[in-house]
């Protein structure tokens, strides 16, 4: 089934804001719309977007590989994106990261052993004045996480454990 077919009213509501010679703008909104249900963006949405938009497959590819909120495999539940820009390491986020890492037992792009939580490094998160710092991408939308420690960081994958969603 296309992503038009799954997602009627919400596709015609995106491509509606762009004129029809200008519907390519609509790549990134479609591109989040249809990777909602699988927490990423699959082979044959990438096809679908492409279609609707009249661009090549490898135009829309480009785009899931060069922003970090589009994921191209599955991951964890969560995703959790440690800034590790230079500013931020300098705040110590290359350290964190790594303590993180090795405190879930996981390398960094792994998802932990149950399946919630995957950490990956990227690139400006633009808070760099409060790494470390990172964002949680999850069912319940994108979060910013500020000033923070291992063991906070720890206490809300907890949370997340236990609640099932995400904590502010």
């Amino acid at each position: 089934m296309s992503l038009a077919q799954k997602y009627p009213n919400e596709v015609n509501q995106i491509m509606a804001k762009y004129p029809p010679q200008h519907k390519r703008s609509a790549v990134m909104p479609l591109l989040y719309l249809a990777q909602r249900e699988e927490g990423c963006v699959t082979k044959s949405a990438l096809k679908d977007i492409a279609q609707m938009l009249e661009i090549t497959e490898t135009d829309v590819a480009s785009i899931v590989g060069f922003y970090s909120l589009y994921h191209d495999q599955k991951a964890g539940k969560y995703r959790m994106q440690v800034c590790t820009d230079l500013p931020c390491a300098l705040r110590g986020a290359d350290r964190f990261l790594e303590e993180l890492c090795g405190n879930l037992g996981i390398q960094v792009g792994e998802t932990t052993a149950d399946g919630l939580v995957t950490v990956e490094g990227v690139m400006c998160l633009a808070a760099c004045d409060k790494a470390p710092m990172f964002q949680t991408q999850g069912p319940d939308g994108i979060r910013y996480h500020e000033n923070m420690t291992v063991d906070k960081t720890l206490e809300l994958i907890e949370a997340l454990k236990k609640s099932g969603r995400e904590v502010e």
